[in-house]
């Protein structure tokens, strides 16, 4: 966000591939990225850099959506290979994941920090060297005992997620200008605002 007004962004979404991950809670990132791709109409996806890859314009400048194909705990290789090659710096490089730590449809902004176990996370960012990307965090909420986190995080979205998941999705389609634009303070007030109970 903080790269040159005329750099192109590069959004990544974590998750897994495959019909059977499709629906999983740690696939909120593709589910993200997807749906930013489709509001702001960018090019079909295609296969590219070990991912898929859809381009399009918001708010007037260029952004890539990527969604790596090799795994969450390689996500790495398939960032690394697209913003070389699109000679990107890491700060023009945001990851839309799964945040346990935040209540469901809680959305938080930041740039760095530590990957809280999160395993695509943590391959970036030895992709990256550990140098420091933006990340768009978007909540799931915690099952209340570690035991508990991977059949939920891996656990498909329950049917009474559906209404805050698909006002999540839609907020932070909505508000992707923000983002753009390097105004992540608007952009998680906006989507907070958009996202409560009707």
């Amino acid at each position: 966000m903080s790269a040159r007004d005329d750099t192109p962004l590069l959004w990544v979404g974590l998750g897994n591939p495959g019909g059977e991950h499709a629906r999983q809670r740690h696939n909120i990132g593709f589910m993200a990225v997807d749906e930013i791709a489709r509001r702001h109409r960018f090019s079909p996806w295609r296969k590219r850099f070990k991912g898929e890859v859809s381009e399009g314009v918001i708010a007037g400048r260029k952004v890539w959506a990527l969604k790596p194909m090799t795994y969450m705990n390689a996500s790495g290789d398939s960032v690394q290979q697209a913003a070389s090659f699109l000679k990107l710096p890491v700060d023009a490089v945001t990851a839309f994941h799964d945040e346990l730590d935040l209540a469901p449809g809680k959305v938080r902004v930041k740039k760095g920090g530590g990957v809280a176990g999160h395993n695509g996370l943590r391959d970036m960012r030895r992709a990256f060297a550990n140098a420091e990307f933006w990340r768009v965090r978007l909540g799931i909420g915690h099952p209340g005992h570690k035991d508990a986190v991977t059949g939920h995080v891996l656990g498909n979205f329950a049917k009474q997620d559906q209404a805050w998941l698909a006002r999540l999705l839609d907020a932070v389609a909505d508000c992707a200008p923000m983002l753009v634009e390097g105004r992540p303070e608007d952009f998680m007030t906006r989507v907070a605002l958009l996202t409560q109970e009707a």
